[in-house]
This record gives C-alpha cells, sequence and structure tokens, in this order.
C-alpha cells in the first residue's frame, strides 16, 4: 500500500508539472506571436508587461536591489577595487561588476544561515564544530573575491606566458618591412588570447582617435603586468628618441624569454615545498598504517 501511494504521488506530481509546463509553452506561443505582429496593439499594460521575458520582468529587478544593497553596504572604495580586477580579469563591462555585487550580498547573506546549519549537523563537537562554522561562513564571505583574485592571477599568467612569442612573432612581421600596427594586426588573427584581446582594444582606441602612448598605458593599467609595462616603456623611449623599433623589440623578446624561463624555474622550485604538505598528512600516515600497523598488533597481542 506504501508503493502504491508513493507511486501515485509521482503520478500526481508529474501530471501537474505537465500541465503548468504546457501551459507556460502555449502563453510563450502566444507572446512570440504577439511580438512578430508589428501593428497589434495591446490595451492592457499586465499584457505589455507580460510580453517581456522572464529575464526582465523578475531578475533585472532583482539584480538591480542587489547590486544597490551591495553598494550601500560595501566599504569605500570597495567597488573601484572590484572594477578593476574585473578589469584586469578581462570582464571589464558594468553588468559583470553588477552581477558580481549581487552575488556578494546572497553570499554575506547566506554565511549565516550556513554556518547554523553547519553548527547543527556538524559530526564533531567543542573546538572542531567551531572550527567548521568559521570555515563554513569565511568560505560565503571571501569566496567571491578569492574566485576573482583566481581569475585575474590566471590572465596575467597566460600574458606572460604568451608574450614571449607574441614578441617574437612582431620581430618577425617588423623585421620583414611592416609598420608597428600592422605587425600587431598579423599577430592578433595569428596567435588568440587575452594578450592579443588586449592589444585589439589598444588599436582599436588608437583607431578610434587616441594617441599611440595613451593607448599603451592604458593597456598596461588594464593588465597590471610587469612585462607588459616593461614593454610599453621600451616602445614609448622607441617613439621618443627615434629608435629603431625592430630592434627594440628584438631586445624586449630576448628579454621576455629569460623571464619566462626564470618563471618556470620559479614555479618548479616552489614545488617541492607545495607537495610537502599532502605528503605529510596524506600519503605519511597511510604508509604508516601499512608499514608499523603490523607490528603494532603483534606487539599489543604479545603484551
Amino acid at each position: 500500500m506504501l508503493t502504491i501511494g508513493i507511486v501515485g504521488v509521482g503520478a500526481a506530481v508529474a501530471l501537474a508539472l505537465y500541465a503548468a509546463l504546457s501551459a507556460a509553452e502555449e502563453k510563450a506561443v502566444v507572446r512570440a506571436s504577439l511580438r512578430q505582429l508589428e501593428d497589434y496593439e495591446i490595451e492592457s499594460v499586465r499584457e505589455k508587461e507580460l510580453l517581456a521575458p522572464l529575464r526582465d520582468r523578475a531578475l533585472a529587478p532583482l539584480l538591480t536591489g542587489l547590486v544597490g544593497i551591495g553598494r550601500r553596504l560595501t566599504p569605500q572604495g570597495y567597488v573601484d577595487q572590484v572594477r578593476q580586477k574585473l578589469v584586469t580579469a578581462g570582464r571589464g563591462d558594468q553588468q559583470s561588476l553588477d552581477r558580481f555585487l549581487a552575488i556578494r550580498v546572497v553570499t554575506v547573506a547566506l554565511a549565516p544561515i550556513l554556518a547554523y546549519l553547519v553548527y547543527q549537523n556538524a559530526p564533531v563537537s567543542g573546538l572542531g564544530r567551531l572550527i567548521a562554522v568559521l570555515l563554513a561562513a569565511g568560505v560565503c564571505i571571501a569566496g567571491p573575491d578569492s574566485i576573482l583574485d583566481r581569475k585575474v592571477q590566471d590572465r596575467q599568467y597566460e600574458i606572460r606566458r604568451k608574450l614571449p612569442d607574441v614578441m617574437d612573432l612582431l620581430v618577425i612581421s617588423v623585421e620583414a618591412g611592416l609598420g608597428f600596427e600592422q605587425a600587431l594586426d598579423r599577430t592578433i588573427s595569428a596567435v588568440p588570447g587575452p594578450l592579443t584581446e588586449e592589444f585589439s582594444r589598444m588599436l582599436g582606441e588608437v583607431r578610434a582617435g587616441a594617441s599611440r602612448a595613451d593607448a599603451l598605458r592604458a593597456m598596461d593599467q588594464r593588465t597590471n603586468v610587469p612585462e607588459i609595462r616593461s614593454f610599453v616603456l621600451a616602445i614609448l623611449q622607441a617613439d621618443t628618441f627615434g629608435v629603431s623599433i625592430g630592434r627594440v623589440l628584438r631586445s624586449q623578446a630576448d628579454e621576455m624569454r629569460i623571464k619566462r624561463r626564470q618563471l618556470a624555474q620559479e614555479r618548479a622550485a616552489k614545488a617541492p615545498v607545495k607537495m610537502l604538505i599532502p605528503m605529510v598528512f596524506c600519503i605519511f600516515p597511510a604508509l604508516f598504517v601499512v608499514v608499523l600497523g603490523p607490528a603494532a598488533l603483534s606487539i599489543m597481542d604479545a603484551f
């Protein structure tokens, strides 16, 4: 009887969902048909509002409210700092900023709820429960900022890794007779990635009327990478003193290649230190159990 009851309840829920989805689909088809009619006049204000997508009717006002709360409750200068990080991460539009502030408000609001749930359901007690509660609250509060910082670091690392190859291609193009901007155009079409996206934006600013120096400085501020700053300063000095662009680019390519090699050596030197923590807390305990476990059991049986 219990199985029959569960099956009946499931069938009723499935039928209700099917009916609701069918009605929603029919309304969507009607609204889509009405949108295609150019001369169709709608008398009811409610019908006009219902013609708008659900995202504009429900999600957009909610997002606007959350963004307003986030702007009021965040410390002074935090919004500008987040905007700069988003620009460095390649998402400098206003929608990304509003979305991040809304997510920040939601995670902060969920922090006490998650902390309470962890406190009630934690399998440990005492200090362990307190640590679990603090970790849960910390993940909700600092999680969005940590993810954003990680995206910024990944994009900067990708720019550093691609810069020597892009510089080599620029050197070849300039020495083949192309101008600096034409060489950048060829490089952008040949090597996709965040670095060439920044070069493309820089070229767009130059073609829109900005000077090359201002566009290069803006690219330096957006990326916030020391190698890009060195490249920009070298190009600006070459323009100021009349030095050959090809010679400057070749010296910069050699320097960037050396820096990339040093960066790889640095990451390789950090690997043993990073491997120490999982070895001590994960590998060594299991190894000790396998090696010393039988001996400990034999000693316990002997005594």
